[in-house]
């Protein structure tokens, strides 16, 4: 299982911040280990993210993405105190589901 993401969400007046690191290799499948061997591929594939119950971001990413990235977006309309729930899945079928509350 996957490290716990690190998710930063603080208001900025009338919008919420959120910035999340998650630990992931994101392997591409095309990189060679010591022995001249492909590193099978390894990474999200898909990203959601839902604010007080509700669904603000779904995605899809690939192998074109950097070991444990950094996303951040801006919500308007969540207030302080509102739960940020973040899922992540990858290509293995490994899941991560990790949440945060929007600071003042």
């Amino acid at each position: 299982m996957a490290d716990p993401m690190k998710i930063r969400a603080q208001m900025k007046g009338d919008t919420a911040e959120i910035r999340v690191l998650m630990s992931h290799p994101m392997e591409t499948g095309q990189r060679k280990d010591n022995a001249g061997n492909l590193v099978p591929a390894h990474y999200i594939q898909s990203i959601t993210i839902d604010v007080a119950g509700k669904r603000v971001i779904q995605g899809q990413t690939a192998t074109s993405v950097s070991r444990n990235p950094v996303f951040g977006f801006r919500v308007k309309g969540a207030k302080a105190g509102d739960k940020v729930v973040i899922n992540w899945v990858d290509n293995k079928g490994d899941k991560r589901t990790d949440e945060a509350t929007i600071a003042a």
